[in-house]
């Protein structure tokens, strides 16, 4: 299979589920402290909202790679 073919339908995926979920979460760890035995950290969970434009655009271009490394090869 082409490269070119692997990152357009890697794209229209991430595209597709981009549309479904819209969103993700992940924890990061913010602040760590020792004292002395004892170990305090701060873990904040951040979310990261995916614009539907972004969604779409991925589909999109993503169908083209496909579209134009078909008719290439």
């Amino acid at each position: 299979m082409d490269s070119l073919k692997i990152v357009a339908i890697i794209l229209i995926i991430l595209g597709v589920v981009g549309l479904a979920y819209g969103s993700f979460t992940y924890v990061k760890s913010t602040h760590t402290a020792d004292l002395g035995v004892f170990q305090v950290s701060v873990k904040d969970k951040e979310t990261v909202y995916i614009p539907v434009w972004a969604g779409v655009g991925a589909i999109v271009v993503g169908g083209a790679l496909l579209l134009y490394s078909s008719k290439k090869g």
